[in-house]
């Protein structure tokens, strides 16, 4: 399966991120420990929602979606 998640920064809850992982457990670890260079300084990161996919083609599709502004108004109303 092939997960798109929205995160919210603990430490500052106005920092928000989306990804496409197949590992949503380890993502979340590595976001956590700092290994990205883009949510390091935001860390701790809560899972706000993971929405699966079977195909890969489609999650990734999702996920351009919701990095745009109708898609970035469409999880802020539905999603976060």
């Amino acid at each position: 399966m092939h997960h798109v998640y929205l995160l919210r920064s603990l430490a500052d809850p106005k920092q928000t991120y989306i990804g496409l992982t197949d590992d949503m457990r380890a993502r979340l670890k590595s976001h956590n420990e700092g290994a990205n260079s883009h949510t390091a300084k935001y860390r701790p990161w809560e899972l706000v929602c993971c929405i699966s996919f079977q195909s890969r083609e489609r999650a990734a599709e999702f996920e351009k979606y919701l990095k745009v502004g109708s898609g970035h108004a469409f999880a802020h109303r539905h999603l976060w």
